[in-house]
């Protein structure tokens, strides 16, 4: 079982920029997939981004592309994701993901195991 949590969300403005975080708590990290997704509690998650367990291995929505940055600090257990040009249509609650393997399949919420309980972004035009 692994337990993610995450941090950083909060109000912004259109144009500012937000960085967000999940702790993973796993002696393990460096065997997950990790990935951001999100949407409203409850409903189907739009895939944001993810970084394969490789770190060689990154992919993103086209909606996050120029925009957001995925990172992963093994030293630290933590997968960020570096939102920059937020727009009012980035609002939503961000879920942390974690699975053990879904590349070639991570835009799918289903094959993702492991979710965080989300953290509220608010952009503000």
């Amino acid at each position: 079982q692994v337990e993610l949590v995450e941090s950083g969300g909060g109000l912004v403005q259109a144009g500012g920029s937000l960085r967000l975080s999940c702790a993973a708590s796993t002696r393990h990290f460096s065997n997950y997939d990790m990935g951001w997704f999100r949407g409203p509690p409850g409903k189907e998650r739009e895939f944001v981004a993810a970084i394969s367990k490789s770190v060689r291995g990154t992919w993103y929505a086209d909606s996050a592309k120029g925009r957001f940055t995925i990172s992963r600090d093994k030293s630290k257990n933590t997968v960020s994701l570096e939102m920059n040009m937020v727009e009012p249509e980035d609002t939503a609650v961000y879920f942390c993901a974690g699975d053990t393997n879904v590349e070639g399949s991570q835009e799918a919420p289903r094959e993702w195991t492991y979710w965080g309980q989300g953290t509220q972004v608010t952009v503000t035009s």
